[in-house]
């Protein structure tokens, strides 16, 4: 199953993706949006609504918002491919390193990717994202995939000058971080760990790569990150990115306005994102 969060009619909605059309779920679920659905434990509930009803909307007629619209928390994994440790002149991590992003740092799947005005060091990182379908503290490596709803695509946009000298500032510039364009479910991905993934940009591949090759895996990085916060439903955990950033291309690769962003990872999709300038 395939969930997303949307917008329609000049209001919010989550539905399931059915062909080319959508299944709004809230009023057959009872819940307000999506994070709501999943912390309630409607994952079932809402497959049997989607199995029992036809499309109401057209995908080609919503706007796409970020499949968790306000996540509570945005955990994520810096240098965790060793290709990528290896580009930037990194020792690989002995445990997860992780950083947080805000959620107004989100974006929906189609929608505007902002590089910020202060900045034209803006760079691409694509990466599979994880979201929390069951919370837990102290959470076993052996166990964490029980305790995941699904995996989307995640852009983590970077202004890589302000991250020289702080990850918090270069990573949490807004609407830097697309999220989508769904969230395909665990019965669709019952392992995340041989996903390929490849990012585009302007219709050139600029990284592709196996999820295998991630130093710490997606039950590890779950259990880290329990370890040190109380996970909750609707969390997400980006995994990092493999390499092919524009920082270590010579010359470096930046993004600019009028440029297009792909991430596709199989089992999932294709999230798109168009960049623009900050508005003065």
């Amino acid at each position: 199953m395939k969930l997303l969060s949307f917008a329609a009619d000049g209001k919010d909605y989550f539905g399931a993706v059915i062909g080319d059309g959508v299944v709004t779920l809230n009023d057959k679920i009872g819940q307000p949006d999506l994070r709501s659905a999943l912390a309630a434990n409607a994952l079932a509930a809402m497959h049997e609504a989607a199995k029992a009803a036809a499309p109401d909307r057209k995908l080609g007629e919503i706007s796409f918002l970020p499949v968790i619209p306000h996540p509570r928390k945005i955990l994520c994994a810096g240098v965790n491919y060793r290709s990528h440790a290896a580009e930037i002149g990194r020792e690989m991590p002995k445990q997860p390193s992780m950083f947080i992003r805000f959620a107004d740092t989100l974006v929906g799947h189609d929608g505007a990717l902002i590089r910020p005005r202060v900045s034209d060091n803006f760079d691409f990182e694509g990466e599979l994202a994880v979201v929390i379908g069951r919370g837990g503290r102290h959470i076993k490596a052996e166990c964490a995939l029980d305790h995941v709803a699904g995996y989307t695509c995640f852009v983590d946009g970077s202004v890589r000058d302000y991250q020289k000298f702080s990850v918090t500032s270069g990573k949490n510039f807004p609407a830097t971080g697309p999220l989508g364009p769904w969230l395909a479910t665990t019965d669709e991905i019952p392992d995340p760990g041989g996903l390929t993934l490849t990012t585009r940009l302007n219709g050139a591949q600029v990284q592709h790569s196996s999820t295998e090759l991630l130093i710490h895996s997606v039950p590890q990085i779950i259990a880290f990150c329990s370890d040190f916060t109380a996970l909750a439903p609707g969390d997400v955990i980006a995994t990092g990115t493999p390499e092919g950033v524009g920082r270590s291309r010579k010359p470096p690769l930046w993004m600019k306005p009028g440029d297009t962003l792909e991430v596709e990872i199989t089992g999932i999709g294709t999230l798109r994102a168009h960049v623009v300038d900050e508005r003065a």
